[in-house]
């Protein structure tokens, strides 16, 4: 096996709606996402996160999955709710021993704590207020920051301000199949933002308290055109434009494209704000998107309706195996979107984390009980491969997390996708680690 640099990072990612569920434990307050479950038909089979992986009650034996897996680190997210029930104010201690407790655990087991704050469960009261839309959640993001800092700073290896702010914002308050439902389209734009703002003012405080690790998970693949002709060539570059580089170039220039950021309410300071320099940037990856000129393509993506105002449309990529959810499987878009960072942002780039992939495969138990889930292992496989061959090419990559350690409630899927290493039967909660938490466990051992 070709090496990875001396020190890479292995780990497993979650989330703490996805997993945690005891929503109403302990003084933990609303989320957008309970409010957004209990709308009828908002979530494809009806349920919630209420109880999901009960990792609230059982996180010592999820621990000791990781324990064997043989991670160097696990990444999980905090709850603000649970920290800051109304997202400001009050600090609810009971929700901060939960993750004291969570933080000790892998310590103990020799796993590096790697903390998100926000990922994407914004407080009820908050969004009460404007959520995103306003300016105000960005300071009460950097608050919160500060808090848990201050109780789990002296053990947390890693810290992630923010995950994925471009589904936030095109999902949750763009296209509305996400919480917290709002349908703005490119009236959602200043929740891009006022994420990043409230990244750059949470890894401020972070800085603050003491924090030497502080990077960001955001989603980016390339962009493919349908076709050569200039309109879809045109599409193309613009849906790159807000897909990658909005969010990229500010916090690693400290710039909005010209156009884009006049419709953003930029105020002075902001984007040296945004642009708090990080010690290492992740990239969740899954696909590339393949778009062409408006009215050209589908009208649907991933079961999601677009608009028919959108300055753009999608093409499918059929010439691929597809997950279980419809995605394509296209490894070497690791590869290509690797390169494409370290042309865009030569020696200004810091180093790459692999902060999120993975893919969706419901594969049965065989007599023996045992999951073989042979089409998970090709799919690490080839993206491992094509995350060496951007290494080999000269990107600074020093960690991968696989998406996910276990099944889990897959937000507007429900529990439709299955993304585990670890599958988990959600009546009785047993967990049974599938043939893929293996071969990752060996691969990772081998690499060292």
């Amino acid at each position: 096996m070709a090496t990875y640099p001396d020190g890479f990072l292995w780990g497993a990612a979650t989330a703490a709606y996805q997993i945690e569920g005891a929503v109403d434990a302990d003084g933990r307050g609303a989320s957008v996402w309970d409010t957004f479950c209990a709308r009828p038909g908002r979530i494809a089979d009806g349920s919630s996160g209420a109880i999901a992986c009960d990792h609230y009650h059982r996180y010592a034996e999820d621990v000791q999955l990781l324990r064997d897996l043989g991670v160097d680190a696990y990444r999980f997210s905090v709850s603000w709710p649970r920290v800051l029930p109304t997202g400001t104010g009050q600090v609810n201690g009971a929700g901060l021993d939960f993750y004291d407790r969570l933080v000790d655990a892998l310590c103990a087991a020799g796993v590096a704590p790697v903390a998100t704050l926000f990922h994407w469960d914004t407080p009820q009261a908050l969004e009460d207020a404007g959520g995103w839309l306003v300016r105000d959640t960005a300071h009460r993001l950097g608050e919160y920051a500060a808090v848990v800092a201050d109780r789990l700073g002296d053990r947390v290896a890693h810290w992630i301000p923010i995950n994925e702010p471009r589904e936030v914002t095109m999902l949750g308050y763009g296209l509305g199949v996400h919480a917290p439902g709002r349908t703005g389209l490119f009236d959602a734009l200043p929740v891009a933002h006022h994420l990043l703002l409230g990244h750059g003012l949470a890894t401020r405080a972070l800085r603050a308290a003491g924090a030497t690790s502080v990077g960001i998970a955001a989603s980016h693949s390339p962009t493919w055109t349908a076709s050569d002709s200039a309109p879809d060539r045109e599409a193309a570059g613009f849906f790159d434009l807000i897909n990658n580089w909005l969010f990229a170039d500010a916090v690693l220039r400290g710039e909005y494209d010209a156009d884009l950021g006049a419709l953003l309410p930029v105020r002075d300071g902001d984007l040296e704000v945004i642009s708090t320099p990080l010690d290492w940037y992740g990239i969740n990856y899954y696909n590339p998107t393949r778009v062409g000129a408006p009215g050209s393509g589908a009208q649907e993506v991933d079961g999601i309706a677009m608009p028919e105002e959108l300055p753009f449309s999608f093409a499918p990529i059929d010439d691929v195996p597809h997950t279980d959810f419809g995605w394509p499987v296209v490894p070497e878009g690791l590869t290509e979107i690797l390169l494409a960072f370290a042309e865009r942002y030569g020696d200004a780039l810091p180093p790459l984390m692999i902060t999120e992939n993975g893919c969706s495969y419901d594969d049965p138990a065989g007599p023996d009980g045992r999951i073989v889930d042979e089409r998970r292992i090709r799919y690490l496989d080839s993206h491992l491969t094509a995350l060496r061959a951007a290494i080999a090419q000269g990107v600074d990559v020093r960690g991968y997390f696989t998406w996910s350690l276990l099944d889990n409630f897959e937000w507007a899927e429900g529990y439709r996708q299955r993304f585990g290493l670890v599958h988990v039967d959600f009546d009785s909660q047993v967990r049974t680690p599938r043939a893929s938490y293996q071969w990752f466990g060996d691969h990772i051992r081998a690499s060292r």
